[in-house]
């Protein structure tokens, strides 16, 4: 059966799992004073405010939801 099956499977260790060490692509490519310099300031995102566009963003939505109200309830 699949139980059995299964129990097998585990025991035959087929299902190992993840590493225990993770790599990084990043860590094995650069120094770390790179990495340390690397860090993203979430006010400045590509010479963009993210809190401009985060507020567009909500506007927009409201204003999306607030259409879509007024048209369920007056067609």
């Amino acid at each position: 059966s699949d139980y059995n099956q299964l129990g097998f499977n585990l025991r035959a260790n087929i299902f190992q799992g993840g590493p225990l060490q993770s790599q990084s692509l990043m860590k094995d490519s650069y120094t770390p004073d790179i990495i340390q310099k690397a860090t993203r300031d979430p006010k400045d995102w590509h010479g963009r405010r993210t809190d401009e566009l985060g507020k567009w963003h909500q506007k927009n939505a409201a204003n999306l939801n607030v259409q879509k109200a007024l048209k369920d309830k007056y067609g």
